[in-house]
């Protein structure tokens, strides 16, 4: 549906273009706009590597799993039909630690291994399990820290100060993170 809405748009948007004279402002603008998506994709393909390698020098270290240890209180709340030595856990720990340091992208693989040892728990294949339905509502509030990714975009437009955002992000998080924490509890309670 979405694809038949953007089609449209792009189709009047040259129609009412070539009748009021300005096939040469939308052809212009086509070309910027795509010279601008591969300067910001290149852009973000640094921030993204340098991020994940330091995610991957912190693993070696060892800081992912004492900070992963540090967490276990509070994952065993969140999800206590996890046993607490099973891999799901170390995987939604790396998830939690990477998405808190606003690396959503180094989050992202972390996020997909534990969905499937969360599945292996599962005793309904067809539906899923409450710690899977928790694990998704509190991946997807991302309590985060540092938003690099946005960071990273005010830097590539010219921001005076990109990272003012810091705090009023972690107060959005922080809210929204609490949001999706009670809406599970209570959705989990209710079941």
């Amino acid at each position: 549906m979405l694809n038949y809405l953007w089609g449209a748009m792009i189709f009047i948007g040259i129609l009412v273009a070539a009748f009021t004279g300005n096939m040469a402002e939308v052809t212009n603008g086509a070309v910027n706009s795509a010279k601008e998506a591969v300067t910001v994709c290149i852009t973000m393909l640094g921030v993204m590597s340098m991020w994940t390698g330091i995610m991957k020098i912190g693993e070696e270290a060892g800081i992912i799993r004492s900070m992963s240890k540090g967490l276990r209180p509070l994952l065993k709340w969140l999800f206590p039909s996890v046993p607490e030595d099973h891999r799901a856990m170390d995987h939604i720990a790396t998830n939690v630690i990477a998405n808190f340091l606003g690396l959503g992208w180094a989050a992202t693989p972390a996020g997909l291994m534990a969905m499937e040892e969360l599945q292996s728990l599962n005793k309904h294949k067809e539906r899923a399990s409450n710690a899977m339905c928790m694990f998704m509502i509190f991946n997807m509030s991302s309590l985060q820290l540092v938003s690099i990714n946005i960071i990273a975009y005010r830097t590539q437009y010219g921001s005076a100060n990109p990272s003012e955002i810091i705090g009023p992000g972690i107060i959005t998080t922080l809210v929204s993170t609490a949001a999706a924490i009670a809406f599970a509890k209570a959705a989990e309670a209710a079941s």
